[in-house]
């Protein structure tokens, strides 16, 4: 048959379509181009749109995506591409079918053969066997009117034109499908610049709530570094006052006295005031870096005043040790 070619190789070479064809009762479809990912997202902020009709979450998606890029702080953003994969599209036609004898399973057979290849025998060479595959060739399975000509078997046992039987077309279908907790997802990301990312996300968590209405089955999550940040500055409000509790035990041990050790810990706070106000001329918002950069300041000042306080003890107690020294000295 005109059009159709023959391959000898192994198995593997039978299953490549480089155009897949879709139809009731069969769908095939590159996994290499068409696939399923699971992986997270990246960037400082990423909303997440879940549901089940992409249509609706594409939608959703650039409206979100435009609220976000008029956020101030908020720049590159861009939306999950998912759509763009051309396949080739057939419809068989009932009606045109059922005029000339043809069934479903007769147009099946011949687009899985001219389009995937079917197995016609095998090559022997020794002990080794090779499958024979035959199907369209390259140039034919790209050209929708050699397509069309593809001969199906008529009731009759003639042949009739699979474009008189079916519809044929190449359309844009998904090339990825993201999904999330059992929902498909469809990610709009961006970064922060010039600003702190929750009062970025506050803004345009308010902006989008109040002007983007989701469609039935459609919601919205919050995630990125965005969600990092948020779950470290959770563990930050408990570990800082933690810290500082054992600095006022540590202080409390060494001097003994618990008058000195309050003497010592209030470099903290003059300390902090004093991050604080760098991190106000810099123009730096506060981050989970800036509270650590924090606690290592309180360490810092513990120090220092404690360089101060200890050697004032030390002379006052002086005296005292001098006259024990001296009376030990004279068996006193």
């Amino acid at each position: 048959m005109r059009g159709f070619v023959s391959r000898a190789g192994s198995a593997g070479n039978a299953s490549r379509v480089p155009k897949p064809a879709s139809m009731p009762g069969m769908s095939t479809r590159s996994p290499s181009r068409s696939r399923c990912a699971l992986a997270d997202v990246r960037g400082d902020v990423a909303v997440k749109v879940l549901g089940d009709d992409f249509g609706g979450m594409n939608a959703a998606a650039d409206r979100i995506a435009k609220i976000l890029g008029n956020t101030r702080g908020a720049v590159d953003v861009r939306v999950e591409q998912t759509e763009g994969l051309p396949m080739l599209d057939i419809h068989p036609n009932r009606m045109a079918m059922s005029r000339i004898g043809v069934t479903a399973g007769d147009v099946q057979d011949m687009v899985a053969a001219a389009i995937g290849g079917r197995e016609a025998g095998l090559i022997f060479e020794g002990d080794r066997r090779f499958p024979v595959v035959i199907r369209l060739s390259e140039a034919a399975r790209s050209d929708l009117t050699q397509v069309a000509q593809v001969p199906v078997p008529t009731s009759a046992g003639g042949f009739a034109p699979l474009s008189t039987v079916a519809d044929i077309a190449v359309v844009d279908r998904p090339n990825q499908i993201s999904r999330e907790n059992r929902k498909r997802r469809v990610v709009v990301q961006a970064n922060v610049r010039d600003r702190d990312v929750a009062s970025v996300v506050a803004d345009a968590r308010a902006a989008i709530d109040a002007q983007v209405k989701m469609p039935p089955g459609i919601y919205v999550e919050w995630g990125g570094q965005f969600e990092t940040l948020a779950s470290a500055n959770d563990r930050l409000f408990l570990v800082v006052p933690v810290c500082f509790a054992v600095i006022m035990l540590l202080l409390y041990g060494a001097l003994g006295s618990l008058r000195d050790a309050v003497i010592v810990f209030t470099g903290v706070p003059l300390a902090l005031v004093g991050g604080v106000l760098a991190l106000v001329l810099r123009g730096m918002p506060f981050s989970g870096s800036s509270a650590v950069g924090f606690i290592a300041l309180s360490g810092v000042a513990v120090l220092k005043y404690s360089s101060v306080v200890l050697p004032q003890r030390a002379a006052a107690c002086l005296p005292a040790a001098v006259n024990i020294a001296h009376n030990r000295r004279h068996g006193r």
